[in-house]
């Protein structure tokens, strides 16, 4: 087992599998049986989802909503995700925590960093919703400063595509899949990974990115034992 304690970052559009919108069954189920596989292990397992399957703040401003206004409903839409998710693993016999960055007391926990550590240390799964609680902070920065904050070893990314290419390989026929690379040369390529606060972060406190196909059956249990699975970004 290469990784002892892990930040898993989903994306709130992949909830949706085949539908044009909200949450689809069968992708929750298959997330919940991918994750156990790995806590049946004995990782510890903190995660952060997306909300883009409901609302996406940066959009927003587009149908008259104000910024401010609008990421606090992404944060919402987050929240919502969470709980699916958080459900569906307790249907599937793990003990969770949702803690969240604003204060909902009635559905989940606020964000206290050692009792989100504790919990890990339980082996309890905890789920980051509401983002980190402020305005202009995207769900990929809060998995970063999550991950940071747990002490985490690896955060990962979990998307449609097995890893970081040279181009889009859903445009480009010819992009070709990087196995490692650094940040600096994410940086230099303009190579699209997670927005620039989410990654500085990530450089700046040594904490390595894998990005891999979270849809993939099995793929997040060989990446925990040390495959080649997706592009490991790390420092040099």
């Amino acid at each position: 087992m290469k990784y002892k304690r892990i930040l898993l970052k989903l994306s709130g559009e992949a909830l949706m599998g085949d539908k044009n919108y909200g949450i689809d069954p069968k992708r929750l189920e298959q997330y919940a049986l991918e994750i156990k596989k790995v806590v049946d292990m004995g990782v510890e397992v903190a995660l952060v989802i997306g909300g883009g399957n409901i609302f996406r703040g940066v959009q927003s401003e587009k149908i008259g909503i104000d910024r401010v206004q609008g990421d606090y409903m992404g944060m919402l839409a987050t929240l919502i995700n969470a709980m699916a998710l958080q459900s569906a693993l307790e249907q599937n016999g793990m003990y969770t925590r949702l803690m969240s960055g604003i204060k909902i007391e009635s559905v989940c926990e606020p964000f206290i960093r050692r009792r989100a550590i504790r919990h890990l240390e339980k082996g309890r799964v905890v789920i980051f919703g509401a983002g980190i609680g402020n305005p202009y902070f995207t769900t990929d920065s809060t998995a970063s400063l999550r991950a940071i904050e747990i002490e985490a070893e690896v955060v990962l990314k979990g998307t449609r595509v097995d890893g970081v290419y040279t181009a889009d390989p859903e445009k480009d026929a010819n992009a070709t899949r990087y196995e490692t690379i650094s940040f600096q040369e994410v940086y230099e390529n303009n190579l699209n990974v997670m927005d620039m606060t989410a990654f500085t972060l990530c450089q700046e406190n040594n904490l390595p990115i894998i990005v891999f196909d979270m849809n993939k059956d099995g793929n997040l249990e060989n990446l925990i034992n040390g495959e080649d699975v997706g592009t490991l970004i790390m420092s040099k």
